[in-house]
């Protein structure tokens, strides 16, 4: 929940320049299963997609202002995204430009805060200046 707080302050600082979402992909520690000793909550497995929203709820409490999207039971957009447990990615006109590390070691705000610093930056001090005749 920590990390919960720390992307929505990000979020709220950059919200002028960037669109921020939430994916919620299944429990990285089920209570049920590989639990893990520092669990903020006891979520056991999905069993079915009324699970896992009833899950993101909870993550949409800890992050209120973000829009939040939830995973297929198939785990389609964590497969597609290599997000299992957690990750952070920019995506601009379809493109990824920043890809973090994998969570929890390779979730890294300040990565994502130091290329939304650089971006903005970039936005505001353009060094190249486009005449269309």
């Amino acid at each position: 929940m920590a990390r919960l707080r720390s992307f929505q302050r990000l979020a709220a600082h950059f919200v002028d320049i960037a669109d921020f979402l939430l994916v919620y992909i299944e429990e990285a520690h089920p209570s049920d299963g590989w639990v893990s000793s520092d669990a903020a909550y006891k979520i056991p497995k999905h069993q079915c997609l009324q699970d896992r929203l009833r899950a993101a709820q909870l993550m949409k409490e800890g992050a209120p202002d973000c829009p939040l999207a939830v995973d297929t039971m198939d785990n389609a957009s964590s497969a597609a995204y290599g997000a299992y447990f957690e990750r952070l990615y920019i995506i601009q006109e379809e493109k990824v430009m920043y890809q973090g590390g994998r969570g929890p070691e390779g979730y890294k705000i300040s990565e994502l805060r130091s290329w939304l610093d650089q971006y903005k930056t970039r936005l505001q001090n353009p060094s190249t200046v486009v005449i269309q005749v």
